[in-house]
């Protein structure tokens, strides 16, 4: 399934050849999909191993990100993260770097798998707590760690401002954009955040997180990796059932400036992620929707 226009195309036989001319001692495992999201393509190598594709050369540049840092912050976090196995380059047949990292076991949280979504809320507000607090060890908000998540909103903007256009055409009445637009342009006049920069994993949704035994487990993907103001961290809470994201709002006890900037945030990634993948990746669009869904459920309640 192609996404984006600057697509590297490939398959099981480019990742199989891949591996077979990197990492020979891998080259008889056995190969399988493990899913795919909007940067990347994954495949389950053997039982332990993971292979990640990035999808286009500006998507590669995070997996650099996570071949340097990972290992340094693994072991002040208080849940599984990946381990970096091998730092994939290009070759002839695929001109992008690429990674293989350590598997993880665990699915990801849902109705099926969490039963209490108040402790899983609180979980995730406790690992979130810890790597916010990590030292940046020199790390700056320059280069691969910055991003714009972590940054102010006002350079987003226009192109939000055109995604909210856009997606009026696209989902017309069946969704409050106006509403959600109002939400974007409150949180616009609000001061940026005090406080000096922190490490952000950037993109804390269910799929970037895996659970055992109905309990957080470990936090994957950290592609969007970065330094900087913490307020997009929390956007990903309105992916949550609601005990989950009270639970959530409960331990984190962040002021409520922090929360209209984070919702302005959800709001931005969900209103341009059902623009831009509305006829692409309909599985995105829906996650995307819920998240629009509760932020305006819970603007009648808190």
């Amino acid at each position: 399934m192609t996404l984006h226009h600057d697509e590297v195309p490939v398959d099981e036989d480019t990742v199989r050849s891949l591996v077979r001319a990197q990492c020979p001692q891998w080259a008889d495992l056995p190969l399988s999909p493990a899913g795919a999201g909007t940067d990347n393509t994954m495949y389950r190598l053997g039982d332990d191993l993971l292979v990640r594709v990035p999808r286009t050369a500006d998507k590669a540049r995070s997996l650099r990100k996570e071949q340097r840092w990972l290992p340094r912050l693994a072991p002040l976090l208080p849940r599984a993260v990946p381990e970096p196995r091998h730092a994939g380059t290009p070759t002839p047949g695929f001109p992008l770097p690429w990674s293989v990292l350590g598997w993880i076991d665990g699915e990801e949280p849902g109705p099926d798998t969490v039963s209490d979504w108040a402790a899983f809320g609180a979980d995730l507000a406790a690992f979130v707590r810890e790597l916010h607090r990590v030292d940046l060890m020199g790390a700056s908000r320059t280069d691969d760690l910055s991003w714009y998540r972590a940054g102010p909103l006002q350079p987003c903007d226009e192109w939000v401002s055109q995604y909210f256009q856009d997606c009026r055409a696209t989902v017309g009445d069946d969704l409050d954009v106006a509403t959600l637009e109002r939400f974007w342009r409150a949180a616009l006049a609000l001061p940026e955040p005090a406080g000096g920069p922190v490490w952000l994993h950037g993109d804390l949704k269910p799929s970037n997180l895996l659970v055992t035994d109905g309990s957080l487990h470990a936090v994957i993907d950290f592609g969007g990796l970065s330094v900087g103001f913490p307020d997009a961290e929390h956007a990903t809470v309105w992916d949550l059932p609601a005990a989950g994201r009270q639970a959530y709002w409960d331990a984190m006890d962040l002021d409520e400036a922090t929360w209209t900037r984070a919702r302005a945030w959800a709001v931005a990634v969900g209103v341009s992620g059902i623009a831009y993948y509305w006829h692409t990746y309909p599985a995105f669009v829906a996650e995307c929707r819920v998240r629009l869904d509760h932020i305006l459920a819970d603007a009648t309640t808190r």
